[in-house]
């Protein structure tokens, strides 16, 4: 696992089975989960644990749920009890249960 610098964190869950990259300057809410796996290794039901990338300048707010093989692009924003289970393009907001683009910024 990476964390690059000027990050924070209020009441995180990071769970890293694989790979974690967060970058610079990214700030999360309280009650957010990051994880690259589902805990169940050795239940056929689940795929293989996935690294996880979030970019520099990423905002991650309140409750959200960030799970395994995203990658969300730099300057972009996660609204508030958003489950991000796809990449997140860069300079976008995300919101929503699947997280979707909902503002190019």
């Amino acid at each position: 696992m990476e964390i690059g610098n000027d990050c924070g964190f209020s009441g995180t869950t990071i769970s890293c089975f694989s790979h974690i990259k967060i970058g610079n300057r990214v700030r999360v809410g309280a009650n957010v989960v990051i994880m690259d796996g589902d805990y169940h290794l050795e239940d056929t039901r689940t795929s293989a644990p996935r690294p996880i990338f979030i970019s520099d300048n990423v905002w991650i707010g309140y409750g959200c749920a960030i799970m395994k093989g995203v990658h969300i692009g730099e300057n972009s924003i996660i609204g508030i009890n958003s489950v991000v289970i796809k990449d997140v393009p860069a300079n976008v907001i995300v919101a929503g249960n699947p997280a979707r683009v909902i503002k190019n910024l």
